[in-house]
This record gives C-alpha cells, structure tokens and sequence, in this order.
C-alpha cells in the first residue's frame, strides 16, 4: 500500500488541529481536585442580593450556616499513602486519569525542600516522558461523605488510587482506617468503609431536578484546610470532558481547589446533588470553572460495587463526533444536534442492529440526544444486555433501530472531536484504491487522495488519506464522488481514514 497511507491517531488529531478544525490554542488543563499538600487560604462564598422582582419584595437567600452546622458532620477528610511509579523527570508513569495535570508556579521549591519529585503527589510536568522510572511516596489529601451510619463514605476513585492507607477523620476529630470497596475509574467513583456505626449521614436528592442559576454548596478539605465551606451557583448540566464520556458533568462556579475532590455539593435543601471532581484551570489552583459527578451516576456505581465489587458499563460499540451546522447541511438535517456514527464497531451492537458510519443519532429510548457526549452518558449508566431503542437520521430522513448492548470493554464508545466549516471548493485529486491498498486500509472501496488544496486541505485532508464515504453514501468512483458534491447546497462531509482510524470532516463547498 501507499506509504503515505500510514497515519498515526495522533497524527491525524495535530493535523486537524493545524488545519483549524481542533482549537489548539489557549489550551487548558482539567486539574481533579485532589490535594498533595498543606496551603494556605480558605474560601468564602460571596452571597449576592437578588433583584426585587416587585416593589418592596426581595429574594430570600438560602440559610448556608443551617444547612453546614446540620449536614457538615457527614463529610469526613480523607488521607491517602503509598507509593507510586514515576520517571526520573518526576512525571506520574501511571498516567493517572486522563487529563493534563499542570505542576502550580511556585511547588517545584516547596517539593525540593523535602527531596520529593513532583510526580509523588499526582502532579508533575510532562507525562512519563523518558528517564526511567522510580518508586515515590505518595501522598495526598480529599474528601468524602458518609452515605450510611455503619461508615459507607463515598468519594473520588482518584482520591484512593493507588493507596496502600487510607485514614478517613470525621470532624469529631476520631479517625478510622478505611477499607476501598472498589473504584471505578470510568466515573471516577470509589466507595470505602470504616468501622463504625450510629454516625451522622448526607441526605441524598436528584442533580436532574437542579436548574441553571441555582444555589450550591460545597464542603470539603480544599489544600488540607479541613470542612472548608464555599458555596456558588450552577453554571451548566451535562457538560462532557474530553476522556470523561460517561459522567455528563454538572458545572458551577462554586470554589473548588485541590482536597475538595470527593466532597458533596449540596443544594439548597442540604441533599446532595453531585460529588466534586475537578476544576478547569491554567494554574492549577480554582479560576471560577469546577465540576461535579451527579449523584444518579455516584449511586448507580455505588450499588453496584457493594453487590458485585465492581462495575460492568453496557457500551453500544460506535465512535461518535459533534455535530456542527456544516454536518447538518450535508446531512440535511433540521438542526445541528444529535451524535454523528463515524466508526462502528465490527459484530458490535450497534453493527447488529444495522446502525452504520454516517447515521446521526438522535435519540435513545426517548431521551434527546443534543450533543454527542449526551451518548456515551447515556449508555454508559445502561445495564449490559439491555435492548435499547435508538432514533436516527439517515440519507435525509428518520428511521429507528433496535439494538441489545454489550459490555464495556477497553475500546469503548468514544467521541471524536467535532471539525469546523471551511469556505472553499473541494480541491481533491482521488484515484481509486488498488487491490492491496484495500486490503491494507481493510476497506472495500473508497479513493485515495493524492493531492489536497483549497476547502478540503484547509479542512485538514491530506494527501494519503482515504476517502471513504461522501454524505453518508460509500464512493468508489470519483464521478460518483462529482455527483454527490454537485447536489450539495453548502457543505460535503467526507469520512476518511488514516492508518486505520476514521473521521467525518465537513467541507464547505457553497
């Protein structure tokens, strides 16, 4: 086969990223809030007067103390020890959870001082890039809460990965060692006991039933600063992070820093709606941007760890991307919503119920999908095994599907990146695939780009690619390929193939 064929996934990403398509600029870590050491600072929430909505009237504010000095008794510190693998540069070579974890200016000293790497507190710069690797100490400091008086707590999987000790300290100052039931590290969920009984408990209500503007709590030990108290408003539900797929996040502006990881985050009723996870950051440290694990998804992890030690997520067996306007164009559809199919997994579910690469998904048993993480959140809190009814769009209409899901295996569904619109003609040159060229790229036809310019290389097809599909229809021939742009109204999307992985990319051609 061609050599320009050989393309790796991570090539394909930093060329659309080049092309304009992945914004590469500005680039900002995910930090989990999960704190290595003992800072200084405890915030405090700030409370904002309503305006009057009729003469004389005013908004009464929620009661934060009523609802601290009750509920506050049930969220413990948690304090974790070990060791750990890291480079010889100080970088984790565990890799953690899959987000970028920035050292904060200044911590580089304070670790030297004890002749710690950076690495040994789940921080650190680069991620295992050569130098070998050594044992470190780790150690490190979260928050839970107690969700049944014989000591079930629950908190973050990443608070406890890895731990050899876990000391969970109530706020009577009494202090247990703790026992990790399991952890899942798809939802970052861990569930951990202590040996004690008649303790005080966190009711527990509904994230779904939050709305955006609301009041919100936090309690937890941000920097080690323990039953730490901060309070803010819901920016946002159903957030997807890159990575983070199944947990359809609740966003808030509630001030969240490291050693909060674990905590509730408590509505105005004193129940907890969420579990507080991580925060959105350049430095590191809390920039007004946190997120939080909704309780549905907590307690469903929960209760399967307890039954069965472990949890089995049902996956569908597709990899999906954003659906933007140029997509909705090509695709004819009403509106840019919904989760594009542009891989299906061989003999997967999906594959056995008929889905295929270029069928947009709009709903399941009902439930809207509006953007793609709305998918994998979905079918990640599904029961393997479970049959599933799903909408979708196809060649220009509906159509629905049934499928029965399978178990999450370590290829699960993922969601690729979304392209943008690029103005511009096609600017192809295509040749068809050879007989061994076919069988290299295991494809059964599609063209070979072997020029690319104007819209389509601005779009981020390069030469070596393969084009596989046009709108949806499989091409084999390039006057098939002429027909299909020139019924086009504004834009085609292409699905092409390097090394083996695949992508829609929207061109615009109006």
């Amino acid at each position: 086969m061609n050599s320009t064929l050989q393309w790796t996934p991570r090539k394909l990403v930093a060329a659309l990223i080049a092309a304009g398509m992945i914004g590469g600029a500005g680039v900002v870590a995910l930090e989990h809030a999960h704190t290595p050491v003992h800072a200084q600072g405890v915030a405090v929430a700030q409370v904002a007067q309503a305006a009057p909505a009729a003469p004389a009237a005013m908004v009464a504010m929620p009661n934060f103390s009523a609802i601290t000095a009750k509920y506050g008794p049930a969220v413990v510190n948690i304090s974790v020890s070990g060791t750990r693998k890291v480079s010889m540069n100080g970088s984790d070579d565990e890799g953690g959870a899959a987000v970028q974890r920035n050292l904060p200016p200044g911590m580089q000293e304070f670790f030297k001082q004890f002749g710690l790497p950076p690495g040994a507190f789940g921080f650190g710069p680069g991620q295992g890039q050569g130098g070998g690797a050594q044992e470190a100490p780790m150690r490190g400091e979260g928050s839970g809460f107690i969700v049944s008086p014989d000591g079930l707590i629950l908190t973050n999987a990443h608070v406890v990965r890895g731990a050899d000790e876990v000391t969970v300290k109530l706020t009577d100052r009494r202090e247990f060692k703790a026992k990790v039931l399991g952890q899942d590290d798809k939802t970052d969920v861990a569930v951990i006991k202590i040996d004690a009984h008649n303790l005080p408990v966190m009711p527990l209500g509904s994230s779904k039933a939050l709305s955006t503007g609301e009041w919100v709590l936090a309690i937890g030990s941000p920097f080690g600063f323990e039953n730490s108290v901060t309070a803010g408003v819901v920016s946002a539900k159903g957030r997807s992070l890159p990575d983070e797929g199944m947990v359809p996040f609740i966003q808030t502006d509630v001030a969240v820093n490291p050693g909060n990881s674990g905590g509730p985050l408590i509505n105005t009723s004193g129940q907890v709606v969420g579990i507080n996870s991580q925060i959105y950051s350049r430095s590191g440290g809390y920039q007004g941007v946190s997120f939080a694990i909704p309780i549905e998804v907590a307690l469903h992890v929960k209760d399967e760890i307890v039954a069965h030690g472990k949890v089995d997520h049902a996956k569908l067996g597709v990899a999906v991307q954003e659906v933007n306007q140029s997509f909705a164009d090509s695709f004819k559809l009403p509106k840019p919503e919904g989760a594009l199919v542009s891989t299906v997994e061989k003999n997967g579910p999906a594959d056995k119920a008929g889905l295929k690469p270029g069928d947009v998904i709009t709903q399941v048993n009902g439930q809207p999908i509006v953007a793609s993480g709305d998918l994998p959140a979905l079918i990640g809190m599904a029961k393997p095994g479970e049959r599933v009814t799903i909408d979708i769009w196809r060649q220009g209409k509906p159509d629905q599907l049934t499928a029965r899901l399978g178990s999450l295996s370590e290829k699960g569904t993922q969601v690729a990146d979304a392209a943008g619109p690029h103005k511009g003609k096609l600017g192809l040159a295509l040749r068809p695939l050879q007989p061994d060229e076919k069988s290299e790229a295991k494809v059964d036809g599609g063209l070979l780009v072997e020029q690319a310019s104007g819209a389509a290389a601005r779009a981020g097809v390069q030469q070596g690619d393969v084009i596989v599909s046009v709108n949806g229809q499989p091409v084999k021939d390039i006057a098939q390929v002429r027909s299909i742009v020139a019924k086009a109204d504004k834009s085609v999307a292409l699905l092409i193939q390097r090394d083996g992985e695949r992508i829609f990319v929207p061109v615009n051609v109006g």
